[in-house]
């Protein structure tokens, strides 16, 4: 006698645990990105859409490279008297005092005194520790954070995080484009926003998972040399 096939129908309970499992994971997706669209808000809700001097004067200041019109804001702080010396972080190799004082030259004897320079620096991360060191030598207790408006709650984390006894002051650098058209109305603010929250949330998690013992990515010591007491400008990074 031949082998009989087995056509029973799955059960009306296995179909209401397919379906139960399928309502949860929808929930799960809705909730998740409820979640990240309110933090999202919350990320927008930090940033400054115009710019405001400081409301008072630092030891220092440090610009963190990479937006249009940051150095030449920095260099303005530091010739209105806002610090005794300024830090630009991450600057390209090849680039040299000319650049600086061509496009700046009124505060070229600035320039010439008072600025120093981090070659090192390739990331935020790596900006934040270079800072650290540069102030640490000099006895700093309070740095002005020069960088765009957007960056500027990643940064605040990250040198938090890695000098905690340093006194911050954001001062915040807003882009014409910025300025110009809502955020919300120009496809690539939004993208550069939507990928700017998500390296705020990764260094969010990283540093509290580090303040609870669990460093994953322990930071590296800053390479001797890496600060140049000269000027130069600097590179996207």
């Amino acid at each position: 006698m031949g082998s009989q096939t087995d056509d029973t129908p799955p059960s009306p309970s296995f179909f209401r645990v397919v379906r139960r499992g399928v309502a949860g994971m929808v929930a799960a997706l809705a909730l998740g990105f409820l979640v990240a669209a309110i933090g999202f808000i919350g990320f927008l809700s930090q940033l400054r859409g115009a710019e405001i001097k400081p409301e008072r004067q630092a030891d220092g200041i440090v610009v963190l490279t990479g937006g249009s019109s940051r150095v030449s804001d920095a260099v303005e702080l530091l010739a209105s008297g806002y610090g005794r010396r300024l830090l630009i972080s991450g600057v390209h190799p090849t680039n040299d005092a000319n650049d600086i004082s061509r496009s700046l030259p009124e505060a070229r004897s600035f320039i010439a005194c008072c600025v120093d320079l981090d070659y090192s620096a390739i990331n935020t991360r790596s900006n934040a520790a270079q800072t650290r060191r540069w102030a640490h030598e000099r006895g700093f207790k309070s740095v002005i954070v020069v960088t765009s408006n957007y960056h500027m709650p990643r940064a605040i984390v990250e040198l938090s995080h890695a000098m905690p006894d340093i006194d911050l002051i954001p001062y915040a650098v807003v882009g014409e484009r910025w300025r110009d058209e809502p955020w919300w109305t120009s496809g690539p603010t939004l993208r550069l926003l939507l990928s700017e929250y998500a390296k705020y949330v990764a260094a969010e998690v990283r540093v509290r998972l580090a303040d609870l013992g669990l460093d994953l990515a322990p930071e590296g010591e800053p390479p001797s040399g890496a600060l140049a007491h000269r000027p130069a400008t600097a590179q996207a990074n």
